[in-house]
């Protein structure tokens, strides 16, 4: 239980930090570089494993990877990476570990064209946050033809770690789509106020 008597996604559960990421930034717009960059991060480490289990480890993310500075990111040698797959604090995957760092010389390589990683993300909705009123969990896609384009973009871009579904589940993690049920109290306050 919750304490609270508000109704919620019907993946959140009851654990403290699940309310806690559900609450506060599932579904957020952000075009921040750094959050964007760190959640990238974190949805591929999801990859065959539970968001909880994540979410837990996600402090630990934050210090081994320098709080997703991408540039100091895209510096880590192979020393560090066999560092990095001795710290509990992360899922240590090396091929998770590897395309972190990866995944930063891809976002440094954006910058050097003059681009952003929340240019590349956001454009797989022209900008706009889509918002969808799903009626049950069960309606939530887990992947669809925006998330399919992004992953093939993000490839071509030398990312890793991006398959369709990863994508989509960044893309709702970071608001670029906003998948909160008709029931839960977060749809209202992140939908747009509609005028007449």
């Amino acid at each position: 239980m919750t304490g609270d008597a508000l109704v919620r996604c019907g993946w959140c559960g009851s654990d403290p930090l699940y309310i806690d990421y559900h609450d506060r930034e599932w579904g957020v717009p952000s075009r921040d570089e750094s959050h964007l960059f760190e959640m990238l991060t974190l949805e591929g480490a999801q990859a065959g494993l539970s968001w909880l289990t994540i979410l837990r480890k996600r402090d630990g993310y934050r210090r081994a990877f320098l709080g997703f500075d991408p540039v100091a990111v895209a510096g880590f040698d192979a020393l560090r990476v066999a560092q990095l797959l001795g710290d509990p604090g992360i899922v240590r995957n090396r091929l998770k570990v590897e395309s972190t760092v990866s995944n930063a010389r891809a976002v440094l390589a954006l910058y050097a064209r003059g681009e952003t990683l929340g240019e590349l993300l956001w454009c797989a909705v022209d900008g706009a946050p889509r918002h969808n009123a799903w009626t049950s969990l069960a309606q939530v896609p887990a992947r669809t033809a925006e998330s399919d384009r992004l992953s093939r973009e993000l490839k071509r871009r030398g990312f890793r770690f991006v398959g369709s579904t990863i994508c989509y589940a960044l893309m709702q993690a970071v608001g670029i789509v906003n998948d909160h049920t008709q029931e839960c109290f977060r749809l209202a306050e992140l939908r747009p106020a509609v005028s007449c």
